[in-house]
């Protein structure tokens, strides 16, 4: 008996069949099929043959492959028993339970004792599809490896990219071809890391940021994951998500995936970034005033780093108001005695050195400024130099001797005694002031990978979040160390990188898109000479950067010229005066066909009106400019296209461009096939195009 099953919305189809009551294939992903399709047929149309050197019929490539099953490939479960024996199960269909737009099917192993879910959901407005696989047993069992449900890959792609980083240097993109075998990726920091991001695109040949269809994939969970892409000897592939092996200490009777984000696009890798930024803007976070538009941010950090004081700190908040802050963030120092990174963390009292008379003066100095208050919490972490560790040195992760990072260890979060000491510090705070926003950091990797570290952390945001719902949570962990969907359903806001170089920030922002909005993407406007690279970067570059996603300044604001201050007055209103529709639109990445130009268009969802940001990164290899091909217009639109930065024009632009002029009236289709020719321009330097559908 052959079963099958089909979730769709208007832009897909996905397909599940078996026969023999076995573990599903998906035989289908793709475009929407037609409503008369027979699925029946589906399913023996999906077969390959069988020929020399093969067993005489081809092992299904399921939902979770089965060892015992004579799969060639990566198993999708890898399990003991309390003794520590391999179980090997044989799972049969149970039951289906089908809803609209949900599907769980339960299947059973024929010893009766363990009981495997899969359940998926498709959401419509934004075409993405959720998988998580849940694994019962009727007495307790070791985990290995458990992955969320399996997607096939696509045979007609030559390649697959995925993202590795650094501190100060996240969301590189990896590009690695197929070939027969495994491109495995496991990420045992016991965070999401800069590392390993837990995303990955699958483009079908020929696909481009614009064009092509498109696969992509993003695994929601904080601990770390593993990621397994396989092409079997017999072509088929397979895509495999799930945390990282072996962080299940403990033997238990129940295991759960996190959800694995899957998508297919038909328009190129922007069709994959819009579900995504959409999906997790309006599905996943939650905002605790959806209405308020985007504060712009204050953070104080490069500024004073551990010195602080409060007649400067007065001074420099009426500085950061004066140019459109709208919220202060107090950063690392203002607490225990915490002059340097090496004490005092887990010490979440104010230092009274530093605050004779607690924060009240300094929020107040704050609120009378028009700004909201912020403040920075690391509570995952310990110093050893610390009250609370010479009080409970058993609290910290890990064994005595561990290798430190940033001097400090981490609590072990597990604990429930650890949890609801945190929280009775942290809420005494949030209940005395009026604070609106957490800068919660993450400054180490764990001493060893552990399932329940991410579920304990994960329980103390959501206790402190429940009772204060009125206060954000931003997610930092050195940078963009803690950046997946799994802590965006808990916080609102991500800092991206610890680099506010602006030219490292145009990359990392741009590729980041594929995956986030640019509502929850913090970028600032760093120092003249930014701390991380040295570089020295004109304020216009800088600003304009920030201004790509959710603007903030974090330099002393007192080492602005007058010209600078003029800058970034003016960048900062232009960013007020239209983040209520950039907060919703979605983010492109454009086909440069400059090498040195990064290059984005973010477009309203009405799609009448859009900015372009052209990022010159590097020295071009030409000497004219060639046009920028916009994407997504209505072709028989005519659109009024402005360059908002003319004066910014060097006097090398020697020529007459027409932008350099005034407005231009073009169709999207000459926009979108020929391109806007912009002015001449230097490196490290950002044009800003404004349109607006006529």
């Amino acid at each position: 008996m052959i079963r099958h099953w089909c979730l769709q919305d208007a832009r897909q189809s996905i397909v599940l069949a078996s026969e023999n009551d076995h573990l599903p294939e998906v035989v289908y992903w793709g475009p929407r099929l037609p409503d008369g399709e027979d699925r029946t047929t589906l399913f023996r149309a999906y077969g390959i043959d069988v020929t020399g050197g093969m067993l005489d019929r081809n092992p299904e490539l399921s939902i979770c492959p089965e060892a015992t099953r004579s799969f060639p490939g990566q198993p999708g479960l890898i399990l003991r028993d309390g003794s520590g024996n391999p179980l090997l199960p044989k799972f049969c269909f149970e039951e289906a339970i089908e809803a609209p737009d949900r599907l769980e099917l339960v299947y059973r192993d024929q010893t009766g004792l363990l009981t495997y879910r899969a359940i998926y959901t498709i959401t419509p407005a934004t075409h993405v599809i959720e998988a998580r696989a849940v694994l019962e047993s009727e007495t307790p069992v070791n985990l290995h490896w458990l992955a969320a449900p399996v997607f096939p890959a696509p045979q007609l792609s030559d390649e697959m990219i995925d993202f590795a980083g650094r501190w100060c240097g996240e969301f590189q993109a990896n590009r690695t071809a197929w070939s027969p075998g495994i491109r495995y990726r496991e990420n045992r920091t016991g965070r999401t890391g800069h590392e390993h991001f837990p995303g990955l695109i699958v483009p079908c040949r020929g696909a481009t940021n614009c064009h092509g269809e498109v696969f992509g994939f993003h695994y929601g969970w904080s601990g770390g994951h593993r990621m397994v892409a396989e092409e079997l000897p017999d072509g088929r592939r397979q895509i495999q998500f799930g945390h990282a092996a072996r962080m299940e200490y403990e033997a238990q009777t129940r295991f759960e995936t996190a959800p694995l984000f899957a998508v297919y696009s038909s328009d190129g890798i922007n069709g994959c970034a819009i579900s995504f930024q959409r999906h997790l803007r309006d599905e996943i976070v939650t905002f605790p005033h959806p209405d308020r538009p985007r504060p712009v941010h204050y953070n104080c950090w490069e500024a004073i780093y551990f010195n602080h004081n409060l007649p400067e700190l007065r001074e420099i908040a009426d500085h950061a108001a004066a140019l459109g802050a709208e919220r202060f963030v107090l950063d690392d120092g203002w607490f225990g005695n915490r002059d340097d990174d090496t004490r005092a963390l887990s010490d979440w009292e104010v230092d009274p050195r530093k605050y004779p008379d607690g924060l009240g003066p300094l929020i107040d100095h704050v609120h009378g400024l028009g700004m909201s208050f912020g403040i920075w919490f690391e509570p995952e972490m310990i110093n050893p130099d610390s009250d609370i560790h010479r009080r409970h040195p058993d609290w910290a992760l890990g064994s005595e001797d561990q290798i430190l990072g940033r001097h400090q260890k981490a609590l072990n979060m597990a604990l429930p005694e650890v949890r609801e000491f945190l929280y009775a510090r942290i809420a005494a705070i949030l209940s005395a002031h009026e604070i609106d926003y957490i800068k919660w950091d993450h400054n180490r990797v764990l001493p060893m990978p552990d399932a329940a570290q991410t579920r304990g952390s994960y329980a103390l945001i959501d206790r402190l979040r429940a009772d204060f719902p009125a206060v954000e949570i931003e997610s930092c962990a050195s940078g963009g160390g803690r950046i997946d969907f799994g802590i965006l359903k808990r916080t609102q806001r991500v800092w991206l990188s610890d680099s506010n170089d602006a030219l490292e920030r145009l990359r990392i922002q741009h590729n980041a898109a594929i995956f986030l909005p640019l509502s929850v993407t913090g970028s600032h406007v760093g120092p003249r000479q930014c701390h991380t690279s040295g570089r020295i970067l004109d304020i216009r570059f800088r600003a304009w950067v920030a201004a790509q996603r959710h603007m903030g300044f974090e330099m002393d604001p007192r080492e602005l010229t007058e010209d600078e201050v003029h800058v970034l007055c003016e960048v900062t209103q232009w960013w007020k005066d239209n983040r209520a529709w950039m907060e919703r639109a979605d983010i492109l990445r454009l086909e440069s066909p400059d090498s040195a130009v990064i290059a984005e268009e973010q477009i309203a969802r009405d799609g009448t009106r859009f900015v372009v940001f052209a990022g010159k990164a590097d020295t071009s290899a030409q000497i004219a400019p060639r046009p920028l091909r916009l994407t997504r217009l209505d072709p028989d639109a005519l659109y009024r296209v402005d360059l908002r930065n003319r004066g910014d024009a060097p006097a090398l632009s020697r020529g007459t461009p027409a932008l350099k002029d005034g407005a231009l009236d073009l169709s999207g289709r000459y926009l979108m096939h020929h391109g806007l020719t912009l002015p001449w321009s230097f490196p490290e330097t950002m044009w800003v195009i404004e349109g607006h559908r006529l």
